[in-house]
């Protein structure tokens, strides 16, 4: 394989919360671009999450990556406990002795969202909203805590904090409830707050958001398959904008292998825009624009769904 084939094929990712959805796809499109990966989670083939679901695994994304042409390792971690980051961060050390590029994707709340969406914040159970900002918010401040010193060992590192929502879109909405809110929200301020003090290092941290993301949650709600899912769109026409994992992937991948990616040092970017930037599809060659479409339906009720994808 040439450079251009594999334009991340010396570099060393790892994709904190790599089990399903968006962290798996973006740790298979870093490997398709040749790179080294590391992906954890806490449900592995021996072990399940307090999620309950054994569907996809950590070692399974692994698989995934290699089988795309990187390779993938994977580490069960709890990103709430320091020490198993720290051991993480040590391993990866030990090995490597560098870190390109830390995707900070760790979530993992999805099944707080029915028992909290459309509560009162005092009305919501308080371990439940909680347990959202654990997830959501410490996971990610003990992962770049333990994992950025190794990242700024060598210009050009990149950190992306991947959420739900952008900028532009969270700045004018309320998330559902406050929980949730803060939880999508903070990590677009960590990737602000971060970018400043990477500067020095020559290193840059953005936050990333897919759209309306077709993931293994979402594709079960609606009681479809990622080779089914248009019939959603019975159900819900504005559906029809939605977008595959692999599109959010390859955003990650793209700017990763930027060599200018430093100009895009603290914004809030989102899988549609990145594509725009960068010439990829979604994995059926469409280019679909979900934040895009929800704005400016809000002006303009009549705006066409066709024309965002």
């Amino acid at each position: 394989m040439t450079a251009e084939t594999k334009p991340l094929a010396d570099r060393v990712c790892l994709v904190a919360g790599a089990t399903r959805g968006a962290g798996r796809a973006i740790a298979v499109q870093l490997g398709a671009a040749g790179a080294t990966v590391y992906v954890t989670g806490r449900t592995t083939r021996d072990r399940v999450s307090e999620v309950g679901r054994t569907t996809e695994t950590i070692e399974e994304t692994a698989e995934l990556v290699t089988e795309a042409g990187g390779s993938g390792i994977a580490v069960p971690t709890d990103h709430l406990e320091p020490e198993q980051v720290r051991d993480l961060a040590d391993r990866i050390d030990r090995v490597h002795g560098r870190l390109d590029v830390l995707v900070n994707d760790v979530w993992g709340g999805e099944h707080l969202i029915g028992s909290t969406f459309g509560k009162k914040t005092w009305d919501i159970d308080l371990t439940d909203g909680l347990r959202m900002l654990e997830l959501g918010v410490k996971t990610h401040l003990i992962t770049s805590h333990a994992l950025v010193p190794l990242l700024i060992r060598h210009p050009g590192g990149l950190v992306v904090e991947v959420t739900d929502g952008t900028t532009a879109y969270n700045g004018t909405h309320y998330r559902e409830n406050l929980f949730y809110d803060l939880a999508k929200n903070a990590p677009i301020r960590m990737a602000f707050g971060l970018a400043k003090e990477l500067a020095d290092a020559a290193c840059t941290a953005v936050s990333i958001s897919p759209g309306w993301l077709r993931s293994e949650q979402m594709l079960a709600h609606f009681g479809v398959t990622e080779d089914t899912w248009r019939e959603a769109t019975r159900q819900l026409p504005d559906f029809a904008v939605s977008e595959s994992p692999v599109y959010v992937g390859r955003a990650v991948a793209a700017l990763a292998a930027d060599p200018d990616r430093a100009r895009w040092n603290g914004r809030s970017l989102d899988s549609g825009q990145l594509a725009r930037e960068y010439g990829f599809t979604d994995a059926d060659g469409s280019r679909p624009d979900s934040w895009g479409f929800m704005l400016a339906k809000e002006s303009d009720p009549d705006t066409r769904v066709e024309d965002y994808r």
